[in-house]
């Protein structure tokens, strides 16, 4: 159900930065205000133009969402407060602990804007590390800070 959701949002997302992208042309003067004339096939290429917004939106929510490992060495509730940390350095807030997970949303309402409210990461304790879900690239950036958060305490242990 969430990835319809998602697909929705993305749809509706998509139509609106089309629609914001076209009336800044209009008034500026770059394009005509006639739909038959912005348009090779007026009328008949919106449902073109929606048939091809649909398939980007139904296919991203796949691309933009991963859950992915991140290594550490320790149990859970060793690293858990560095963990946190790291989450939050990278500009989200705790939102609750659920069990062993705990959910993180973004700090900004800007950032939350741009990422259509879909910003809650997840973190749930697995074998050798944590496993982080998410959007893309906040999940790619927060696996990242938090092995370098983990592995830099451990070098300095060592030393």
């Amino acid at each position: 159900m969430r990835y319809v959701i998602r697909a929705v949002k993305y749809f509706v997302y998509i139509c609106i930065i089309c629609a914001l992208m076209l009336g800044i042309l209009i008034v500026i003067g770059a394009a005509e205000a006639d739909i038959n004339t912005l348009f090779v096939g007026g009328y008949s290429s919106l449902w073109k133009i929606a048939l091809l917004f649909a398939a980007v939106s139904a296919i991203y929510p796949k691309l933009g969402f991963i859950k992915r490992d991140a290594s550490a060495a320790g149990s859970w509730n060793e690293i858990k407060g560095e963990v946190k940390d790291a989450i939050e350095e990278r500009g989200f807030v705790f939102e609750k602990e659920e069990g062993e997970s705990m959910t993180f949303r973004f700090r900004g309402f800007m950032g939350k804007l741009s990422r259509m409210f879909e910003d809650r990461i997840t973190v749930t304790p697995s074998f050798g590390g944590v496993t982080v879900e998410g959007p893309r690239k906040d999940v790619i950036r927060i696996c990242s800070s938090v092995e370098r958060t983990l592995f830099k305490e451990e070098e300095g242990d060592k030393e």
